[in-house]
């Protein structure tokens, strides 16, 4: 649909407009989300759009650079008074644009699929949005597999098993990762990691992300030995393929209560060992 808005320009976002991109989130009904926006601001690149009557943006996206082998779409946002009008089109067709050769990646709502599926995105799975507090019958898991809080002295190995089970190097994300999650634990078998997961800080929630493990035990005891280090609500998103941790998560507290298509464009597949990849950092970062 050709937008009445030809005049309208994609640019960089920096962290001044922070608070602009609070408020078109609240604007469609998402939460704030100040401190993950401050996360994807600066180690991802945000575009935007600003509305003509000087109020804020009217569009905003964020896209998070691996290198040249995949690049993540997230927090693709257009204003209420401007939906269903070719911006968001708009705006995704200068990404696409922009990326040139590298392929691209996004988790899509069941508003925003068809829109990926029309601009050359397929779908190549699925994930679960759970939330909710995990009961305290669930800790036992965590006396299976040994576990412990992360220290700076892991941060190497972490970042090695990363790029392993991600299949691309994400340093710029897992070095900010001390500073924004207010939990860190990582497992061990024999000296060596088998797996970490973070908890941060969103809204009224802790956001379980990533999650990496070797096995699904392992995702199991990692979660469950950062409930009692907080007392708000666990929310995650776990890849619809992991059954298992699905199905003891909502055994032991937590509700699914959104899902999301993953879907690629110009790649077949997903780079790395989803056998081992739980949970996104974010669904926005990929």
């Amino acid at each position: 649909m050709p937008t009445p808005f030809p005049e309208l320009s994609l640019r960089r976002l920096t962290l001044d407009d922070l608070v602009s991109c609070v408020d078109l989130s609240e604007n469609r009904g998402w939460p704030r989300e100040e401190h993950k926006w401050g996360l994807l601001l600066t180690a991802g690149q945000g575009y935007g759009i600003d509305d003509p009557s000087g109020q804020g943006l009217l569009a905003v996206s964020v896209v998070t650079s691996y290198g040249p082998d995949l690049s993540a779409i997230g927090m693709v946002l257009v204003s209420e008074r401007y939906a269903r009008q070719g911006i968001g089109r708009r705006m995704m067709e200068q990404i696409l644009e922009d990326a040139g050769k590298t392929p691209l990646t996004l988790y899509a709502t069941a508003n925003g699929r068809p829109l990926y599926e029309q601009l050359g995105f397929v779908s190549v799975g699925s994930s679960e949005m759970v939330r909710g507090h995990l009961r305290p019958s669930a800790r036992a898991a965590a006396e299976v597999v040994r576990t412990r809080r992360a220290t700076a002295e892991d941060l190497s190995a972490i970042i090695r098993l990363d790029t392993e089970v991600f299949g691309l190097d994400r340093t710029h994300m897992l070095a900010r990762l001390p500073a924004f999650a207010d939990q860190i634990r990582v497992a061990e078998e024999n000296g060596t990691l088998t797996g970490y997961a973070a908890a941060w800080p969103n809204e009224d929630t802790h956001v379980i992300g990533p999650l990496i493990a070797q096995d699904t035990g392992t995702a199991k005891a990692l979660i469950a030995s950062l409930a009692p280090g907080t007392d708000r609500p666990f929310r995650t998103d776990i890849a619809v393929h992991h059954e298992e941790l699905l199905g003891w998560l909502k055994e032991h507290g937590l509700e699914t209560v959104a899902s999301n298509t993953m879907m690629t464009y110009s790649i077949d597949a997903l780079p790395g060992d989803w056998t081992r990849r739980f949970a996104p950092l974010s669904v926005a970062a990929g």
